[in-house]
């Protein structure tokens, strides 16, 4: 996987120049960028704060382990049902 160029927090800086009021293409040629990967950032992180996305982030990663342990007490679950089933 490539390596991100810009963190998240770079990301929301340059968006909130955009907002201000700086033209995408003056942006795009200043950080190095095409107006693709601007419009893309915009859909993805606009309206967000540094600290609403670090919020985001920790979310996330509370849900998907959250996510693995349904997973695992399912299989759990599964195994024992299949064990129960069984007639000795």
């Amino acid at each position: 996987m490539k390596a991100r160029r810009y963190t998240e927090e770079q990301i929301i800086a340059v968006l909130k120049e955009g907002e201000a009021g700086a033209k995408v293409a003056d942006l795009c040629r200043r950080y190095g960028m095409s107006d693709a990967s601007y419009y893309n950032w915009k859909a993805k992180y606009a309206g967000l704060t540094v600290n609403d996305l670090r919020r985001l982030k920790a979310l996330e990663a509370e849900n998907r382990r959250l996510k693995q342990i349904v997973a695992e007490q399912a299989l759990d679950n599964l195994t024992l049902k299949e064990l129960l089933s069984k007639n000795f």
